[in-house]
């Protein structure tokens, strides 16, 4: 501000104008006020209270003589963003002892099965300089889309997207599948702030008109909520106007068979008698074919992404049930925030079978995000939606 205001002065030949001495006071003021500011902001984060839900869930992975040390400073960290979801110990087996408060959830052998199965967002190789970093467990790590963080040494094996950033006093070099900015992501979050406020009033119009012919059609609540696994495995609900039977879950089981996603990591049917109105064989159309072929269904979800559980674009989020049949590399498309629409909803999802090319959808949308790829695909999904592609 004070180079500007001088390069205006001179420019503008007005310098003659202008007190030199105000001129000088404004400015030491300025200096003085913002560096104040500064000070104050960074306690105000500090004493701030991070509910554990708001936290990032790192895995320690060291050994038994470095472990106490790691947690002690992590713990320490003044500005408490840390979930300590375990220590990993690499050269002793002590799973299920504690070390300063926190548990040992695996050794050497089993570390990639927690990290699989568990919420983690983030890994800390804290090693000793003679132990070197275990190239299957750091692979493992990036094909999950997990975000890595090693102290500086054994670099190879880490991807391309890398940065140098500082964790409770350690030097480290992150990795990841995408490295984002700061304002990328705050014009994410106000679009989902935006897109959810507006989505959340429509929410309650709809409402009004739907819930009497969902009393009339299938007796019982109006809402449907089901647990589903979010962004790295961070188990969150989702919220939907109900367009199946109260007992749709129970007999999901029976129609496995006729599953159109091969290896049942998705389901998916053409003709599903569980949806309201559908008829014994499923092939009638109803109150529940038309919310899901509209996308009515999908209208509560704005609550989720308003919560911040959710994102307007992302990839599906699945189901307790499906997550636990994942192999390593499908994880990888649960390294971003599950999205109301996404490249497969966009790209006719009904025309899916191959569960792996709707991960390697997912993963390249995640690999090349930008706030420019968000817009286009919420401009495509309303053709979609208008269009009434691939909806059912």
């Amino acid at each position: 501000v004070m180079l500007l205001a001088v390069l205006y002065l001179f420019m503008s030949q007005q310098g003659v104008m202008y007190s030199r001495g105000a001129f000088t006071i404004m400015c030491t003021l300025y200096f003085f006020i913002a560096y104040a500011v500064r000070i104050g902001w960074k306690k105000v984060i500090r004493s701030r209270k991070f509910a554990e839900g708001e936290k990032r869930s790192i895995l320690i992975i060291t050994t038994d003589a470095e472990a106490a040390n790691v947690v002690r400073a992590l713990r320490g960290d003044s500005y408490g963003t840390y979930h300590l979801a375990g220590v990993a110990l690499l050269d002793k087996n002590k799973t299920g002892s504690m070390i300063q408060g926190v548990p040992v959830v695996a050794g050497a052998d089993d570390v990639t099965a927690y990290i699989h199965k568990n919420w983690v967002d983030e890994v800390f190789f804290a090693l000793p300089e003679l132990v070197d970093i275990p190239k299957k467990i750091m692979k493992d790590c990036n094909r999950m889309g997990v975000v890595t963080h090693v102290q500086l040494a054994a670099l190879n094996e880490l991807g391309k997207n890398q940065v140098v950033e500082e964790i409770a006093g350690y030097m480290v070099l992150s990795s990841s599948i995408n490295i984002v900015s700061s304002w990328q992501l705050l014009v994410k979050r106000l679009m989902d702030i935006a897109g959810g406020l507006v989505g959340c009033i429509f929410t309650g119009i709809i409402y009004i008109f739907i819930a009497p012919i969902m009393k009339v059609k299938s007796p019982g609540p109006v809402f449907f909520s089901q647990v589903r696994m979010g962004k790295n495995g961070k188990p969150f609900k989702i919220y939907k106007f109900r367009s199946m039977y109260m007992d749709a879950e129970e007999r999901k089981k029976e129609l496995m068979e006729k599953n159109n996603i091969k290896d049942g990591l998705m389901f998916k049917m053409d003709a599903d008698p569980r949806i309201i109105g559908s008829g014994p064989d499923g092939t009638r159309k109803g109150l529940g074919y038309y919310l899901r072929h509209l996308s009515i269904d999908e209208f509560p979800n704005f609550w989720s992404i308003l919560k911040g559980d959710m994102s307007l674009v992302g990839t599906r989020p699945p189901t307790m049930d499906e997550y636990n049949q994942y192999e390593l590399h499908h994880k990888s498309r649960l390294a971003a925030k599950p999205g109301l629409t996404g490249m497969w909803q966009v790209s006719g999802r009904s025309d899916f079978t191959d569960f792996e090319e709707i991960v390697k959808m997912d993963s390249d949308y995640i690999k090349n995000w930008n706030i420019g790829l968000d817009i286009k695909i919420i401009l495509k999904t309303v053709l979609v939606v208008l269009g009434q592609k691939g909806s059912v």
